[in-house]
């Protein structure tokens, strides 16, 4: 009996949401958004130091309204003390991000977040961040984002 009320179920499910099941097909009737990892599109952060990779899932992060995105870092990746114009919401999908908060950059006052964790930093908060494996993390808030760094010297797109 059970058997067939998760089948009655499913089948109503996959009738109501035909297109939404296994899409990758992007944004719909203007707000619809699927994302399949295999399938995001890769590009460099010039923002960051070389190595870090982003994929915009939803929003532009130059102008005001929501945002999702990933960043991809490699093995041994290091963001200098930093700061954002928004909220930021981060969540870790794969590796470990490793998350410390001050002034001076200090591997031995970070937090190592594993996949699932989550951290929520207001505007403003100073903090900085190292892998030691190839990680990826979720960024979403409302926008525009932007990373300005305390010391102007760490900002890749001053060389």
């Amino acid at each position: 009996m059970k058997l067939v009320a998760i089948s009655l179920l499913l089948v109503a499910f996959l009738v109501a949401f035909p297109s939404e099941v296994g899409s990758d097909s992007g944004p719909r009737n203007g707000s619809d958004i699927v994302a399949i990892p295999e399938n995001l599109k890769w590009s460099d952060v010039t923002s960051m130091p070389p190595g870090a990779k982003i994929s915009v899932i939803e929003g532009d992060l130059k102008t005001g309204g929501p945002f999702t995105f990933r960043l991809k870092f490699p093995a041994d990746y290091k963001v200098a003390v930093h700061t954002h114009p928004v909220t930021e919401r981060v969540t870790v999908l794969s590796g470990a991000f490793h998350l410390g908060f001050g002034e001076k950059f200090d591997p031995e006052k970070t937090k190592r977040l594993a996949p699932g964790s989550v951290a929520i930093m207001p505007s403003g908060t100073k903090m900085f961040a190292f892998t030691k494996e190839e990680t990826v993390i979720q960024l979403h808030g409302v926008g525009p984002w932007g990373i300005t760094y305390l010391n102007p010297g760490d900002d890749p797109r001053r060389k």
